[in-house]
């Protein structure tokens, strides 16, 4: 019987038709880990069916009705990704490394001898369920955003007050109440790192992607795998110069990105693909202009692809970091500007440019002191034209 204690515990899923393999698992890592045991491949398939607190499985490799390249094959396949994303750890007395090559490929996340030790065991069982721990902590986050994103699209089915007030007939192209951004993300030449390195790594570097991407999200964005490798991010109140801000620096950090696999580095490189209300002309409404958007940003990541890939690209085609305005310039420091004003700095061409970005960067403040305390200040009217530009 499962005790209260035990509910607390990460559950480990334990396949293997000998009781007495099962049983001396058991005995070395009941006191860390909530343990369930089937005794054949099928039995652990269905078991993984209806039990979502599994966070890891134990797979023998010889079984009767479904062997452990069965149940890999399954659990990869899945397309519950509570499922497709476990930690999978096949346990064999055979230790060839014909037979660790076949798991690995086939899927297998570690390949351990039945010979193991009681530390080296219940070390690497941490290091899988706080793994997994991470992959359900992002899902319930993709479960949330997805469901935020869906208050956003009704927000976005509202008319506006204009022509709501003008009692106007639909038109073709449509503005919507609110700014909707739609930014799709795919990894490149992600097929190749699944043929060269096997699905289980591919499986590592998408979900490395994901982690980058949870980070870098507001919490009013929207996130969803829309396939291994593409990711797309529902942005509300974003125009396309805060989506392609958001989309270089999240190229930038995956371009930082260096993993290990058998001495050799692997670098990760991507491709986005941006829509957005404010430059695309839009013709649908509600739930079907996140789809619309959508296919728009598909369709760029295909040209991006085309180009080479690691591109950003928008309606106005590649997006550049030395193109883009304001929302992609580094910050200016105002406390640092005032310093070398007091030291006395000579006013060149470059100081001029960080004066005027000063002035940009302050102008929403500046505008709110005029409107409530007039004083026809002439900064003011400086502010609101380097604002403008």
């Amino acid at each position: 019987m499962t005790t209260e204690a035990d509910q607390n515990l990460p559950r480990v899923l334990i396949i293997d038709d000998s009781r007495m393999v099962r049983a001396s698992i058991i005995r070395h890592i009941r006191d860390r880990f909530d343990v369930r045991e089937e005794a054949d491949g099928e039995a652990g398939w269905q078991t993984l069916l209806v039990d979502p607190t599994i966070q890891v499985v134990i797979t023998d490799i010889g079984m009767p009705r479904l062997d452990g390249y069965g149940v890999l094959d399954r659990i990869r396949s899945s397309r519950l990704s509570r499922i497709s994303t476990l930690p999978v750890v096949v346990i064999s007395g055979d230790d060839e490394p014909e037979v660790r090559a076949r798991a690995k490929n086939a899927g297998a996340t570690d390949f351990i001898s039945k010979s193991i030790g009681n530390v080296e065991l219940l070390a690497r069982l941490e290091a899988l369920t706080q793994l997994a721990q991470t992959q359900l902590a992002l899902e319930k986050s993709r479960a949330a955003a997805l469901a935020n994103a869906s208050n956003v699209e009704s927000a976005a089915a509202q008319p506006s007050a204009d022509s709501a007030a003008s009692g106007a007939s639909p038109v073709p192209f449509l503005r919507p109440a609110v700014e909707l951004a739609v930014v799709v993300i795919e990894i490149d030449q992600f097929e190749r790192l699944v043929s060269r390195y096997g699905a289980h790594v591919a499986q590592l570097i998408n979900r490395k992607l994901s982690m980058i991407l949870a980070t870098k999200l507001r919490k009013e964005d929207s996130v969803a795998e829309l396939q291994q490798g593409r990711f797309a991010v529902v942005s509300p109140k974003t125009n396309i110069n805060g989506a392609s801000a958001f989309a270089l620096r999240l190229r930038h950090a995956i371009e930082h990105v260096v993993m290990t696999y058998r001495e050799e580095r692997i670098r990760i490189q991507i491709t986005i693909g941006i829509a957005s209300t404010d430059t695309d002309r839009v013709t649908e409404q509600g739930p079907a202009l996140v789809n619309q958007l959508m296919d728009l940003a598909i369709q760029r990541i295909a040209l991006g692809r085309a180009s080479g890939g690691n591109r950003v690209v928008s309606e106005g085609g590649e997006v550049l970091p030395e193109l883009m305005d304001r929302p992609a310039r580094a910050p200016v420091s105002i406390d640092q500007l005032l310093l070398q004003v007091k030291s006395g700095v000579a006013v060149d061409e470059k100081f001029r440019q960080q004066l005027l970005e000063a002035i940009r960067t302050l102008a929403p403040l500046l505008e709110l002191v005029e409107s409530e305390i007039p004083s026809g200040l002439s900064p003011v009217s400086l502010a609101r034209a380097a604002h403008a530009g």
